[in-house]
């Protein structure tokens, strides 16, 4: 059963502007495990990379009701699979499966997010 769902659109040129005016801005938004996906990438794409997680992050805070605040960045990972897919996980939702999508253009970074509850809830 779905329990939420999410969409969220960012500019990936605001995330590149955030980075250069505080280096820190991406270590908060993005778990350690991502910071060192990102980090390995060239400069555009690093900007890519980080607009797509943050935009999932909002998109996930919007399908649980919680909005960014009550859950933080460093709460929720996106991870690969072994094909690439973006796998999501968050604290407190380990009982719900949740499904995401990132996609990019030149300019934004788009994420959906769906939580499906777990037949056990």
């Amino acid at each position: 059963m779905i329990r939420g769902i999410g969409i969220d659109m960012v500019e990936i040129d605001r995330i590149k502007q955030s980075i250069k005016r505080q280096p820190r801005f991406v270590q908060r938004i993005l778990t350690e495990n991502e910071y060192q996906r990102c980090h390995n990438l060239k400069e555009q794409r690093q900007a890519e990379f980080a607009a797509g997680r943050f935009a999932a992050k909002e998109a996930f805070s919007k399908a649980a009701g919680t909005g960014i605040g009550a859950l933080g960045f460093q709460d929720m990972e996106i991870l690969s699979t072994e094909n690439g897919a973006p796998q999501m996980t968050a604290k407190g939702f380990e009982s719900c499966r949740i499904w995401v999508s990132i996609t990019h253009s030149r300019t934004h970074a788009v994420a959906q997010v769906v939580l499906e509850k777990s037949g056990r809830e």
